[in-house]
C-alpha cells in the first residue's frame, strides 16, 4: 500500500485516526471505544476491569492531552498504519467481546465487518488474520449460545446450530496467520478456539497455548481461562491454586470459574459465595439466569440455612 492509498471505510479511517502513538495504547483504545465503539464509560471501565470513576479520570486525561498538545486527528499516511495496529485491533476486539458478552449481535457484526475490511487492507498482516479468524470462530455458534433465555455451556450446545461456512472461513484464515509465521496473541487466541470446537477437547494443548498466551500478555484473565484447562487436565485443586493467586475482584468470570471449581470439589458453601459474587457482577439476562440456576443446583447450606 502506497502513502496515497485512503482506508475504504469511514469508521475504520476513524478508529486509526484516534488511535494516535502519542497517547498510551490503552488510552488510545479506551478512547476510540469511548467516541467511536458506542460504548459507555461504565462499559469501556468494564472492558478494562477498572472502576467507573478510574476510567472517568483516564479519559479526561486522554482528551486534555490532546488539546494541550495539539494532537492532530487526521487520516494517517499509509506508511504509519502498522504502528498503530495493535490499538486498533485491540478496538476491535473489545467491541466485538462487548457484543458476544452482552449478546448485542450489532457490535459482533460491526466488529466482524470491521475486521473483513482491515484484512482486505492488511492481507499480510498475521495478527489481522488471526483476529477475524477468532471472531468468526466464536460467532458460528451465537445461534446455540443461548436457549430458553439461559446462557448454553459449549459442551452442552447444540452443534447443529452452529455456522459451519463461518468456521471454515475461520479456520481458512488461521491457517493463512500461521502459515505467515509470527504467533502473537490472536493468532494463539484462534488457534485455542478452534480447538475448543473439537469433540472431545484436547485440553492438554489448549493449557499449554493459553500458557504461551499468558507469558506473552502477562494478562490476569488469560491465567483465569489456563485456570479452566488445567483443571481439566490436572484436577480442581490445580485451578483453584491459579485463581486463588489472581488480584481480579471485579472480573465476574473469576468468580464464576471459582464457584465451578469449588462446586467439582465439594465445598459448596465456598461455591455459593462464589457464585453470589458473579451475580453481583453480572448484568441481568441470560448470562445472570444460568449462575442463578448453578448456585440454586448446590446442597443446602451446612449450617441448615438456605
Amino acid at each position: 500500500m502506497d502513502d496515497t492509498a485512503t482506508l475504504p471505510d469511514e469508521r475504520l479511517e476513524l478508529i486509526f485516526t484516534c488511535c494516535h502513538p502519542a497517547l498510551a495504547l490503552e488510552a488510545q483504545v479506551a478512547l476510540t471505544l469511548r467516541t467511536l465503539g458506542g460504548l459507555s464509560t461504565e462499559e469501556v471501565a468494564g472492558a478494562f476491569l477498572v472502576p467507573f470513576e478510574t476510567m472517568s479520570k483516564r479519559l479526561g486525561r486522554a482528551k486534555r492531552k490532546i488539546r494541550e498538545a495539539a494532537i492532530p486527528f487526521a487520516v494517517p499516511p499509509a506508511h504509519v498504519l502498522p504502528e498503530r495496529l495493535d490499538a486498533v485491533l485491540a478496538v476491535i476486539y473489545l467491541v466485538f467481546n462487548q457484543g458476544w458478552g452482552a449478546g448485542r449481535i450489532d457490535l459482533a457484526s460491526e466488529a466482524i465487518r470491521l475486521g473483513r475490511v482491515l484484512a482486505t487492507l492488511m492481507p499480510d498482516e498475521s495478527e489481522v488474520l488471526a483476529l477475524l479468524a477468532l471472531m468468526l470462530v466464536n460467532d458460528a455458534r451465537r445461534h446455540a449460545r443461548f436457549r430458553n433465555d439461559r446462557l448454553v455451556l459449549l459442551d452442552d450446545q447444540d452443534r447443529s446450530l452452529w455456522n459451519a461456512d463461518q468456521i471454515a472461513e475461520g479456520r481458512a484464515l488461521l491457517e493463512r496467520a500461521t502459515a505467515l509465521g509470527a504467533a502473537g496473541p490472536y493468532v494463539l487466541q484462534a488457534a485455542i478456539a478452534d480447538l475448543h470446537l473439537d469433540e472431545p477437547r484436547d485440553w492438554e494443548q489448549i493449557a499449554l497455548l493459553y500458557g504461551t498466551l499468558s507469558r506473552l500478555t502477562g494478562s490476569p484473565v488469560v491465567e483465569v481461562n489456563r485456570a479452566i484447562a488445567v483443571g481439566e487436565v490436572e484436577g480442581p485443586t490445580a485451578a483453584l491454586e491459579i485463581l486463588d493467586a489472581l488480584d481480579l475482584d471485579d472480573y465476574r468470570y473469576l468468580h464464576s470459574t471459582r464457584a465451578d471449581v469449588l462446586r467439582r470439589l465439594g465445598r459448596a458453601d465456598e461455591a455459593r459465595l462464589a457464585y453470589e459474587r458473579a451475580l453481583e457482577l453480572t448484568e441481568a439476562g441470560p448470562e445472570q439466569r444460568f449462575l442463578a440456576m448453578r448456585r440454586a443446583e448446590l446442597l443446602p447450606r451446612s449450617d441448615g440455612g438456605e
